[in-house]
């Protein structure tokens, strides 16, 4: 397996988008580490996770500086050097409109969508260029190629915050062999959908991506070639446009 031995670390890793990426890394062969603000989802998951190697966790606070550098202290030693991050935690809220939004609302969105990003980026980057190789996967959002009412306000400013990151450092870092790529999910079937101010139903529940599907995708993306950057992904339901 190409990824036999790899060390990954992902953020937003105890549910939805995160925990199918973590789970098919470690499926293949790499060494994994979740991350969340949680730690009751975090431990549920790892122990739910049978097969060799284990998955292990450590909780953290994205927007908190003094936190993720904690979780990359506690990674060096439980996992050590980190070839693949993987920034998927994220939320949204229910406020959606510039009306019904409070500022305290977009505070707190923004400083884990966008922030959070930075801070994980800030703390792996300086390992990954001494190595000249690592790879930083951005779990964005259509939301943050297109401003739609559907993502609000606040979820999709920061996930274009995310976006132009992602970008701008890819382009920074390539020299130094660092690959950064920006995946951008459509409709999928998360947590995240609790905070939907409609009512989903079931049935377009089961019509979305479903977490496992990107999984499979990232675990193509870390088996490329080191010279091989795919810097942009859409994934999207069959049953939701593009536009």
């Amino acid at each position: 397996m190409k990824l036999q031995g790899k060390t990954a670390l992902v953020t937003g890793g105890a549910t939805g988008i995160g925990w199918g990426i973590a789970q098919a890394l470690a499926g293949a062969g790499c060494r994994v580490g979740i991350a969340g603000r949680r730690a009751d989802k975090l431990q549920a998951a790892a122990e739910s996770w049978t097969q060799s190697p284990a998955i292990v966790w450590h909780p953290v606070d994205v927007a908190d500086r003094a936190s993720v550098a904690e979780l990359f202290e506690w990674a060096a030693a439980a996992l050590g050097p980190i070839a693949i991050l993987v920034n998927s935690a994220g939320i949204n809220i229910a406020s959606r409109t510039m009306a019904a939004m409070q500022p305290a609302q977009w505070d707190e969105v923004l400083a884990i969508n966008a922030t959070g990003a930075y801070n994980c980026m800030y703390q792996v980057l300086p390992q990954m260029r001494a190595r000249h190789d690592g790879l930083i996967i951005n779990i964005s959002s259509i939301a943050g190629k297109r401003a739609i009412a559907l993502g609000g306000i606040a979820y999709c400013a920061s996930k274009f915050a995310m976006t132009a990151l992602g970008t701008a450092v890819g382009n920074e870092v390539a020299a130094d062999g660092v690959r950064v790529t920006n995946i951008y999910p459509g409709e999928v079937n998360t947590p995240i959908l609790e905070n939907r101010p409609v009512k989903v139903s079931e049935e377009r529940k089961a019509a979305m991506v479903q977490p496992e599907d990107f999984g499979d995708l990232v675990v193509a993306l870390a088996s490329l070639h080191p010279r091989a950057h795919v810097s942009e992904l859409v994934l999207k339901p069959l049953v939701q446009e593009f536009c």
